[in-house]
């Protein structure tokens, strides 16, 4: 979210559109990263503390990130890629748990039926395979803009604003 709103007041202050594919793109990064979160709340139904815990945990990194992206946005950019590949581990790691059996295999939150596109009796081991590939897809976007590449150096037409934003399927 931080570098999708830096890289809109970039546009703005260069008077440029150029930059339209690569905020959609970030924004769409955070947007689904916000699922994520709303996948396991359900899962978890975490109480008043942890959810403070949470706030003070997303303010906490987003003004170091804020910091950080400002005075090197790829180094920033870089952080999050080894971030998004430390979430791939761990979230391997949940499924083998679950699929071992070590953890309960629930239902899968409506939410991300309805996100995903799941069938209908998906389970949690489902869910964390798709939330593993958009924590790798991020890892490589993330990649991509640490080492100077973004959405508007791809050969695409994808900076025009009359077309809707995508997400990425999984």
């Amino acid at each position: 979210m931080v570098a999708g709103v830096l890289l809109h007041f970039t546009s703005l202050r260069k008077m440029k559109t150029g930059y339209g594919a690569d905020i959609r793109e970030l924004l769409a990064e955070a947007e689904n990263e916000r699922m994520h979160l709303m996948f396991f709340i359900e899962i978890a139904k975490p109480n008043w503390l942890e959810r403070w815990l949470v706030l003070i945990a997303q303010f906490t990194f987003s003004i170091f990130y804020l910091v950080l992206y400002l005075v090197d946005n790829r180094t920033a950019h870089k952080m999050v890629a080894y971030f998004e590949e430390e979430a791939v581990v761990s979230y391997t790691e949940y499924l083998e748990l679950v699929e071992s059996g070590a953890m309960e295999n629930v239902a899968a939150p409506q939410l991300a039926i309805d996100y995903y596109g799941m069938n209908a009796n998906a389970k949690l081991a489902d869910l964390i395979k798709h939330v593993r590939a958009d924590e790798q897809h991020h890892s490589e976007v993330n990649h991509r803009y640490a080492a100077g590449g973004s959405q508007a150096t791809q050969p695409d037409d994808n900076d025009t604003f009359d077309k809707p934003n995508k997400i990425a399927e999984v």
